[in-house]
């Protein structure tokens, strides 16, 4: 589409997807502009070295089973780096021992609470099974919390034990504010139609078996997730902007008026049409005139800092070597990290290069929602608090070869209960105006296959209003 200019608000990995997929459709003459207000885009993916090996600093894996984010990767040059983990179990590290996790779960939530003997005791299991099945059932008619629906079919044991830690690793939040809906959509439809909780979730295993693609269900990339978004960036041909801050956006007769730069000497980028691809805070500031509306609604969405602890520890001083792709670890029990991955246990590539040197690279992730103050103490004494978990869960014994620590602030919004009746409002908000779109992991879920979605369907809804004619104000 010959002379249109379209800009793209946000280089993460939602903001450089909409750039590839809006040059796919646009074709090679449209003007793409994507502005970062930080000095390099990625978001966070980002690749950086511990003892010398490019290990990931944010999301180390994609969803192979849907199939955006692998996708995007071998349209980008990566098709051959596209690699899957090692074939080994993961574990949760409960009431000071490290045990398999159990199988048959949706999201932690089992079919039958009698497969959870080696996490729970005899007295939560048989509790559990008598609660589930007493009258009078599940009587879900629009969306709870998925943390207070367990507690109240299965008890305490079951949230705390199995459902916390497993959301916790996904959102950074509780499963008590969670919304059932917003984070495990299956299992809300399943439970409007049964009788008890344990027939929800084995519908949704059932329904979910015959129909799920063959094959891993995750992937990675050799050298790192990481390596994604500039891939992307530079094979989207966009004009690629970092540490511009958009400081406001207004729509004016012919499109979009974008003004950057410092507040005394702004810079103004006129546009055709805007996909506004940053977290819900900045949205919301950003959209506060052009769709009120929706900037309303993405104010109230609330987000979650985290950070993570990546250590480079000498194999030697493990009494057992890892062989698992790490543990997750239940917040009721009080401890400092809340999941472990065992990177170069998970990712042959890496274990091959960290095993020459004898290493073993293991991850460290700390922090939810609520809990801002644990992420206040400096990187050492993080590093601290997290071997000193690491070393209580495996009985490691050595010294810290290197270390490094990333902290993400706001990173993970949280989807709390009518989150999806909140991202319909909004959307409905941004349909209202022409030649504007919205993506990322505020709408429909914080994977990266999931932003990548977001942002296909923001390109596409650009594209259409574009090919309408429908981005001009009408005098």
């Amino acid at each position: 589409m010959s002379g249109v200019r379209v800009a793209v608000v946000g280089g993460g990995i939602s903001g450089l997807a909409a750039a590839w997929f809006l040059r796919q459709e646009l074709g090679p003459s449209a003007q793409i502009v994507v502005l970062e207000k930080q000095p390099v885009v990625g978001g966070h993916l980002r690749v950086s070295e511990v003892a010398g090996l490019p290990v990931d600093e944010g999301a180390e894996s994609l969803l192979a089973r849907r199939p955006e984010a692998v996708d995007l990767a071998r349209a980008t040059g990566l098709g051959d780096d596209v690699v899957h983990p090692a074939s080994v179990g993961a574990g949760l590290w409960s009431r000071g021992d490290v045990v398999p996790m159990p199988a048959g779960t949706v999201m932690g939530v089992p079919a039958d609470p009698a497969g959870l003997g080696g996490v729970l005791t005899a007295g939560e299991v048989a509790a559990a099974i008598a609660r589930d099945a007493s009258p009078p059932g599940l009587a879900v008619d629009e969306d709870v919390a998925i943390g207070r629906l367990v507690r109240s079919r299965y008890g305490d044991a079951v949230a705390d034990r199995l459902v916390e830690p497993l959301l916790g690793g996904v959102y950074a939040g509780r499963a008590d504010e969670l919304s059932l809906d917003a984070t495990v959509p299956a299992l809300g439809a399943a439970v409007r139609e049964a009788r008890t909780l344990g027939e929800a979730v084995a519908a949704t295993a059932s329904a979910a078996g015959p129909s799920a693609p063959a094959g891993p269900v995750f992937a990675g990339l050799a050298g790192g997730v990481g390596r994604l978004p500039g891939a992307v960036a530079a094979a989207s041909g966009a004009d690629v902007r970092t540490g511009v801050t958009v400081r406001s956006l207004e729509r004016t007769a012919g499109g979009w008026r974008l003004v950057t730069g410092p507040v005394p000497a702004p810079v103004v980028l006129e546009a055709d049409a805007v996909v506004v691809a940053t977290p819900a805070a900045a949205a919301a500031r950003l959209l506060a005139t052009a769709a009120p509306a929706a900037a309303a609604e993405l104010g109230a969405v609330e987000a979650a800092s985290m950070a993570i602890v990546t250590v480079a520890l000498p194999a030697d001083g493990f009494p057992v070597p890892p062989s698992s792709s790490g543990f997750l670890v239940p917040p009721v029990d009080g401890r400092t990290i809340k999941a472990v991955t065992f990177s170069s246990v998970k990712w042959p590539w890496l274990g091959e290069r960290a095993g020459t040197d004898g290493l073993v690279l293991l991850r460290a992730s700390l922090g939810r929602h609520g809990e801002a103050q644990d992420l206040q103490r400096d990187d050492d004494e993080l590093v601290a608090a997290a071997l000193a978990d690491v070393r209580a869960a495996t009985g490691y014994a050595g010294a810290v070869a290197d270390s490094r620590v990333t902290r993400w602030g706001g990173a993970l919004p949280q989807y709390a209960v009518g989150h999806l009746d909140r991202v319909a409002r909004v959307r409905a908000a941004v349909d209202a105006v022409p030649g504007l779109a919205v993506c990322g992991a505020v709408y429909d879920g914080v994977g990266v296959a999931a932003c990548i979605g977001s942002a296909r369907e923001a390109a596409r809804r650009v594209v259409a209003a574009l090919s309408e004619g429908r981005v001009r104000i009408e005098s």
